[in-house]
């Protein structure tokens, strides 16, 4: 019997076959910065539970930073890929969509109770709804080349940033941010406009080219805006966020302006045969 079931020794020398092929680091380097923005995102969350409203926000603020950065490495290492974009999606709607959600209901929603929850609820839903309209536009072939500047509505990072408001005046002791009719208003607001058709600047195709003359001055310019970043940090985001709300309707403006100018390029047998 031993014969018919000889014992299996595999050669030593015998090289052995690898089950999955080896991935570049370079499709795992954009993910690995996206499960940290995520990690940020659920320590905001915990942190929002514990009543550490600070470190909450600052850590939604630095997963927003990260989310910026992972696609930006992504294109610069040729590194995207449809997993990359599933999980960004995904960890972009724990970040600023349920951690500001339930932050904002922590500070302030819950003293209007049904209602805060209800506008709580509002914003999560939105910014999946805003997520997932995102993810139908990017595969669309006959997107022009000049809308590629502008997100449609108000982008993830940006309503998160945004909404937060209320807490980044808190915490200056302007007592606006307690008021609970105005912080309800201003958190519906800002989840209508990210399920809008508002056009809003994207920021990705700027950039690209800086004349040499700026290069300098961009230096002293970035070193200074990280001092006050550093220094004044709830300042910096308060004025960022109202320069950011100014920039929309100036953003509707341009948009229109090349509108008009491509609907003038296109020749009258394209506009016909459409």
């Amino acid at each position: 019997m031993s014969d018919l079931f000889p014992p299996f020794a595999p050669d030593p020398l015998e090289e052995r076959r690898r089950l999955f092929k080896p991935v570049p680091f370079r499709m795992v380097a954009p993910n690995l910065i996206t499960l940290l923005a995520l990690c940020l995102g659920l320590t905001a969350i915990r942190l929002a539970y514990e009543g550490r409203l600070e470190p909450a926000v600052i850590a939604i603020v630095v997963a927003a930073v990260l989310d910026g950065v992972d696609g930006r490495v992504a294109r610069l290492l040729k590194g995207t890929s449809r997993f990359g974009a599933e999980l960004d999606s995904l960890a972009d709607f724990v970040n600023f969509g349920v951690a500001p959600a339930l932050l904002l209901y922590s500070f302030v929603l819950h003293e209007a109770r049904a209602v805060g929850w209800t506008v709580a609820l509002v914003f999560a839903i939105a910014m999946a709804l805003r997520l997932a309209r995102f993810n139908v536009m990017v595969d669309d072939p006959n997107r022009p080349d000049w809308k590629k500047d502008f997100f449609t509505g108000v982008p993830a990072p940006a309503g998160a940033g945004t909404v937060l408001l209320p807490l980044y005046l808190h915490f200056l002791d302007i007592e606006i941010g307690r008021v609970v009719p105005v912080v309800v208003a201003y958190v519906l607001v800002i989840a209508f406009l990210m399920v809008s058709t508002v056009p809003t600047y994207s920021g990705k195709t700027m950039g690209k080219r800086i004349p040499r003359d700026w290069v300098l001055p961009l230096f002293v310019v970035t070193v200074a805006v990280f001092g006050l970043i550093v220094s004044f940090p709830f300042e910096a985001l308060v004025i960022a966020t109202l320069l950011y709300l100014a920039a929309i309707p100036v953003g509707i403006v341009h948009h229109r302006r090349l509108k008009r100018e491509a609907s003038r390029s296109v020749p009258p047998s394209d506009l016909a045969a459409s």
